[in-house]
């Protein structure tokens, strides 16, 4: 997958999106909602991926919300042909909350797809799925760009995710010593997040001492297929976090859609516990209930690194896991998909090293003494 920076439009210039699906109610419904954006514009529609790579050359689009199941060319091999042809495309799937959506789609997001949005399911009206679409659509699209400003104040979605973040009050530093070994390596990462895994997690070696825990923004079935797929490309085993799993080294546990990752200690053993409490950060998972969680039971004995992904989940965890003296890992924003969860750390002063995404695990690996 290539990495790209955000673009700056200037003043007056749109976001500009070709919608490729082969079902005409769905092109006409994410054209209807996208047009509501006036700093979006949607330069055209295809009802397949040979259609959509004759009129690329012609539209010059911006982004394209690409289905997965089309005829004459589906959504994978014309990804295959987009990663060749048009590698700053960006491309944003659109998925099924089934398995075989949830697998196709973390396919897609190795192959060069940027992001997704699951399609409605055919219950409630179309008010609400329009709604839907323009509230999880919408900021996907911006998330790859510096929008124009109309005055010389920073908009929402010029730094978005930082100055987004909510108000918070300040921790007082009662860092323990910077010297203690490590307990527990934490990651939260979202946009850009299965390839950055794909990429990194295998270089952690079987012996590795310490267990792993994190959070990807994603939905049920989704994270079990993530933890499938990494499994079969690491020395260490990588599961789906169940309830009152054992969080010991040599595992490394994912968050499960729909569901806060938590620990607990009992006995003298630390244990996975899994809640439905509201969302933070409008996620769950989150990373924020994780890096809270995990400061409560190893204090600052962490090495928490934030990677690629829209939105400030995980800043305020960061916050009490630095307060504490753990040590954070931010990814760099070149290296990054999206650089607003590492960027609101690294612009909160709260990063202890910012690296590229080949270099987070070998700092990992520094810290724990194994290099």
């Amino acid at each position: 997958m290539a990495v790209l920076n955000r673009r700056t439009l200037q003043a007056g210039e749109r976001v500009r999106v070709l919608v490729v699906d082969d079902s005409v109610v769905i092109r006409r419904l994410v054209t209807h909602a996208l047009e509501q954006d006036p700093e979006l514009e949607v330069v055209g529609a295809a009802a397949n991926g040979s259609i959509a790579l004759r009129l690329i050359p012609q539209l010059n689009p911006d982004v394209l919300t690409l289905d997965i199941e089309m005829p004459e060319m589906g959504g994978l091999e014309t990804l295959r042909r987009l990663s060749r042809d048009h590698p700053r495309l960006r491309v944003i799937m659109f998925s099924t909350l089934t398995e075989r959506g949830a697998e196709v789609t973390l396919e897609a997001l190795t192959l060069g797809a940027d992001d997704y949005v699951t399609k409605a399911s055919n219950e409630g009206s179309l008010d609400q799925s329009m709604m839907r679409l323009r509230e999880e659509l919408i900021p996907k699209v911006k998330q790859f760009f510096l929008l124009p400003t109309k005055s010389s104040a920073p908009s929402r979605m010029q730094v978005p995710q930082i100055l987004a973040a909510p108000p918070r009050e300040r921790i007082p530093s009662f860092a323990l010593s910077a010297n203690q070994r490590p307990k527990v390596v934490v990651i939260g990462v979202s946009t850009g997040g299965p390839s950055a895994l794909g990429a990194i997690l295998p270089h952690l070696p079987a012996e590795f001492p310490l267990p792993v825990l994190l959070v990807q923004h994603m939905p049920p079935l989704f994270t079990r297929f993530l933890a499938d797929r990494l499994h079969a490309s690491c020395p260490l085993s990588v599961e789906e976090a169940s309830q009152s799993d054992s969080v010991t080294a040599g595992k490394i546990l994912i968050a499960p859609g729909d569901f806060h990752l938590k620990v607990a200690a009992r006995s003298g053993e630390v244990r996975v516990q899994l809640d439905q409490s509201p969302l933070q950060n409008f996620c769950r998972p989150a990373v924020d209930a994780l890096f809270s969680s995990i400061a409560e039971v190893y204090g600052g004995a962490v090495i928490a690194a934030i990677l690629t992904g829209m939105g400030h989940d995980g800043l305020r965890g960061v916050e009490i896991l630095k307060a504490q003296g753990a040590s954070i890992l931010a990814q760099d924003e070149a290296s990054s998909v999206v650089w607003g969860m590492p960027g609101a750390v690294v612009t909160a002063g709260l990063a202890d090293s910012v690296l590229p995404l080949d270099q987070i695990v070998p700092e990992i690996l520094r810290r724990t003494d194994r290099v």
